[in-house]
């Protein structure tokens, strides 16, 4: 039932890459996973493992909801189904979490987490706190191939994409560290409404998937994560409270408005092709034009549901009067229900440009604002930790496992 097999696109960038299958390692213990998976597919494997359909049914249920809207991680805490029967799921499946390598507070409360998959292939998520909401910044791939010259994660290279469970751990394991699930006796039978259920005084309330890599190009496996995100019978979190951010995969944003239908945020950051061509390469094979377009064209999209524009500063790049006035003629031309989040760019050793001038960036905003679009200067958060936006990067690439595995030793436990 769960893929095996991992295989990367092929995409634009600075080089032409060659798709290749990765096999993700199963567990040496030869148990399943049922994190990231949804109800039908946990009743499948267990009518495979030897459950009639009518028990399959059942316990699919059930473990849907321990899992995602209980957040357990053994079989034992489930009290609703038999205790004879709680060792036959033990043998055979298990419930996952990303293993936790390093967590790191920034002064500003934003946290970040460093993950371990099975197979040891590490990436990273982010937690941003507010006043109002809880911000989750999710990985959908190890590395990425977009080359984006701003951002350090486009330094690194694709290594596979995540899978619909890593993707979904990550919001699990984030509700974890917040302690954000139900307490009480909550058991779930045949007639009972999973719904009805609800957790208390939740921090995390938005989902972004702008951590490493390029959602559109792990389609698949962030459909599904999300899918199983939403459902109101677990983690039940609406759509609209989540954000799927792309650099431009034209030929994916149809599918993506109509098979997930979240909020759609697109990586401009220039409003030429020549600039654009340089700092987001994809532009080469999807244009400007291609782009806003696909963009018009987005299903779901309208006044309350604007698209957002990421727009990052870079100093004598793209912050000029005239990209701003251009800013603005193209999403008048498309007449995009749009508003745009100006980025002032966020450094890193080796990075090849600096951010714009804090006056440079409210004349931009003004501009923008003038003409009747949102423009909005985002504040910058965790930059003291490298989890500020375009800085992700494993720390694999910082020092050495040695030394990231002492750090862990010592008590660098999860937040």
């Amino acid at each position: 039932m769960a893929d095996t097999m991992i295989t990367s696109m092929p995409i634009a960038g600075h080089f032409d890459p060659v798709p290749v299958p990765r096999a993700i390692t199963p567990r040496a213990d030869g148990r399943l996973d049922l994190m990231g998976l949804s109800t039908p597919q946990i009743r499948a494997l267990l009518a495979e493992a030897g459950l009639d359909a009518k028990a399959a049914k059942l316990r699919a249920k059930q473990l849907f909801h321990w899992i995602y809207h209980r957040g357990v991680t053994g079989f034992d805490a489930m009290t609703d189904i038999a205790k004879t029967m709680r060792p036959w799921l033990a043998d055979r499946f298990v419930i996952g979490r990303p293993t936790v390598v390093e967590a790191q507070v920034s002064e500003d409360g934003t946290r970040k987490w460093l993950l371990r998959s099975d197979d040891g292939q590490d990436y990273e998520m982010v937690f941003i706190p507010d006043a109002d909401r809880g911000t989750l910044c999710v990985s959908s791939q190890v590395g990425c191939t977009l080359n984006c010259t701003f951002c350090h994660t486009g330094t690194m290279r694709l290594v596979r994409n995540l899978t619909p469970g890593e993707i979904v751990g990550q919001v699990m394991l984030a509700r974890d560290a917040l302690g954000e699930w139900p307490r009480g006796n909550m058991d779930v039978g045949e007639n009972e409404d999973a719904v009805a259920y609800t957790a208390d005084g939740r921090m995390l309330t938005n989902i972004v998937m702008m951590g490493m890599g390029e959602p559109l190009y792990n389609f698949e496996s962030v459909r599904d994560a999300l899918k199983v995100v939403m459902d109101s019978a677990g983690l039940a979190l609406s759509k609209r409270r989540i954000t799927l951010s792309t650099s431009g995969v034209v030929p994916m944003m149809a599918r993506c408005g109509a098979e997930i239908g979240v909020n759609l945020a697109v990586s401009l950051h220039a409003v030429t092709k020549e600039v654009r061509d340089e700092i987001v390469p994809i532009n080469r094979k999807y244009g400007i034009e291609e782009l806003l377009q696909a963009c018009a064209d987005y299903g779901g999209a309208s006044n309350s549901r604007r698209i957002t524009f990421e727009y990052v500063m870079l100093k004598d790049k793209n912050d000029s009067d005239d990209d701003a006035r251009e800013l603005v003629r193209l999403l008048k031309q498309y007449r995009l229900p749009a508003k745009v989040n100006l980025i002032p760019f966020n450094p890193w050793d080796g990075a090849p440009y600096e951010c714009s001038a804090p006056d440079r960036i409210r004349k931009f905003s003004n501009i923008v604002f003038e003409a009747g679009i949102s423009a909005p200067i985002r504040t910058p958060r965790g930059r003291d930790i490298d989890a500020a936006c375009g800085q992700l990067k494993t720390a694999a690439v910082k020092q050495s496992r040695a030394e990231r595995e002492r750090a862990a030793a010592i008590g660098n436990e999860p937040v």
